[in-house]
């Protein structure tokens, strides 16, 4: 097997997890919180998408499918475009109303697309390449990927453990 059909299996196991946990949620049920100031359902699964979303299209030099193909605009969040979730405050939170958990599946399929496109144009060789030398060691094409992926699954677990514990 090769690293980027390893990568790919990854991929489609969050997009699968992702559908599972949405599957037949009510729109009420994406906004609640299981006490002040923790995240809730929606904010979870739109932050992981919009953070995948980012970094790959970083990464593969591309927009992000965001913007590139109207969810930001479908979505009418009172956030900036670029907003991915990350160091939001409880109130920022709170304004992640997302209209339906239809339409972040609609998203999830788009970034997934778009994931799955750029991997299957990975080689092994590809993964050593350095994208972000802001860090000390500087962060390889390899390691964004999979950090992505860290942070897809915590907060896939996350939401899904929060579906279970309001009974949604």
């Amino acid at each position: 097997m090769r690293s980027r059909d390893l990568l790919l299996y990854a991929y489609d196991q969050v997009r699968e997890t992702l559908a599972g946990t949405l599957e037949g949620l009510a729109p009420d049920a994406l906004e609640r919180r299981a006490a002040p100031d923790t995240n809730p359902i929606g904010w979870l699964v739109w932050h992981l998408l919009r953070v995948q979303d980012d970094h790959v299209a970083d990464v593969a030099g591309t927009e992000q499918v965001w913007t590139a193909q109207g969810f930001a605009g479908r979505f009418a969040l009172p956030l900036d475009d670029a907003a991915t979730g990350y160091g939001m405050s409880s109130e920022e939170v709170a304004a992640v109303r997302v209209p339906s958990a239809e339409l972040l599946l609609e998203y999830s399929e788009a970034v997934h697309a778009r994931t799955a496109e750029f991997l299957r144009g990975l080689s092994d060789d590809d993964l050593d390449r350095v994208v972000d030398r802001r860090w000390d060691p500087p962060v390889t094409l390899g390691v964004r990927l999979v950090s992505v992926l860290s942070d897809d699954l915590q907060h896939l677990g996350q939401a899904a453990y929060l579906r279970g514990l309001l009974g949604a």
